[in-house]
């Protein structure tokens, strides 16, 4: 059952009614998942008949996902010259260890506002005491 496409016969498929997508370098026809996807039809059309290798993984797909994703599968991908090339695997991408950089910087960011507006009200409120005495002396 399981059969060798090239890109060019991946992209044949590419409307709601015939949607194939390539993730790894295997075929899926996702045509009958359309409506089913939780992310809407619009995610799918828009890698359909392409590599969606690196939406799919950026997505973070549950096991769930990954095993309906088994059901789906119609073949491998035969790649010949001047295909466009696999991204690379990454594993921990840069992405993830980004989003948990930027995470850590709006933690930061929020501590130091929080530190700050606690200085500035002390300083306000020492000022409103000096300004006190000053007042009655």
């Amino acid at each position: 059952m399981s059969q060798e496409l090239t890109y060019q016969d991946v992209a044949e498929h590419n409307t709601k009614k015939d949607l194939y997508v390539v993730i790894h370098d295997t075929i899926y026809d996702a045509t009958k998942f359309v409506d089913e996807h939780p992310g809407g039809e619009e995610v799918l059309l828009d890698v359909g008949g392409q590599d969606a290798t690196e939406a799919f993984e950026d997505v973070g797909h549950s096991d769930e996902a990954r095993e309906t994703l088994e059901q789906l599968k119609v073949g491998v991908l035969k790649r010949k010259p001047g295909d466009p090339k696999p991204k690379a695997p990454t594993p921990g991408s840069i992405a993830p260890a980004a989003q948990t950089g930027a995470a850590g910087m709006g933690v930061g960011l929020y501590a130091l506002v929080l530190i700050g507006g606690l200085v500035a009200f002390g300083a306000y409120q020492y000022m409103q005491q000096q300004q006190a005495a000053a007042g009655q002396a």
